[in-house]
């Protein structure tokens, strides 16, 4: 079924449509091939059958709308369960956790996580549900999240050509690589200003 999905991308103006659709869709649907269709429409391009730029902002602009409906989501089931299921004990310090990570780390934990299938569905949700992550904190993070992926990807396939459309897994462990090295250098970034402001103070 997938492939089928995949094959529809082709150098027709709607292949710029099935790029942003597949991207929404997998940012709440994890099992979607989004990586795999934007890779393709990267390899069209290379090709001379698809505008790049229009690839990569198809990509982005669906990866932000598919972010915003996890978020939105998440947002819904926390205003009617928040209450319910996170009111003490164990499961309202789990809220408390929750809610300091994204206050500290929210950020660059939604960059990291576009580039994690799965994880962007979880983190993007989480968002949404914990009442102290606000959407206009949200938006400015993800939209550049999704501008990073949908380059990532355009231009994966644009330069990388048919190894990776072939061979997703080899994008995705890039994807990986790419997602750690965020997160290494962020806290590095984070603990020596930490260090920088306990010797100030």
């Amino acid at each position: 079924m997938f492939q089928v999905v995949i094959d529809w991308v082709s150098g027709s103006e709607w292949s710029y449509l099935i790029v942003f659709s597949i991207a929404l869709l997998d940012a709440f649907i994890p099992v979607v091939p989004s990586e795999t269709v934007a890779i393709s429409a990267g390899v069209l391009a290379a090709s001379g059958d698809l505008n790049l730029g229009l690839v990569i902002a198809a990509a982005a602009a669906g990866a932000c709308a598919g972010d915003n409906v996890s978020f939105g989501i998440g947002t819904w089931v926390g205003e009617h369960t928040l209450k319910r299921w996170f009111g003490a004990g164990k499961a309202h310090r789990r809220l408390l956790w929750a809610e300091k990570q994204l206050d500290e780390r929210g950020g660059y934990l939604i960059v990291i996580a576009r580039f994690i299938p799965g994880g962007r569905t979880a983190t993007t949700f989480v968002c949404g549900y914990v009442p102290t992550f606000r959407w206009r904190r949200f938006i400015a993070f993800d939209v550049l999240a999704a501008a990073i992926w949908g380059s990532y990807t355009g231009l994966l396939g644009y330069f990388g050509g048919k190894s990776f459309e072939e061979a997703p897994w080899k994008g995705l462990l890039l994807a990986f690589a790419i997602a750690s090295g965020i997160a290494v250098s962020v806290e590095i970034a984070r603990h020596l200003r930490q260090r920088h402001r306990t010797r100030v103070t």
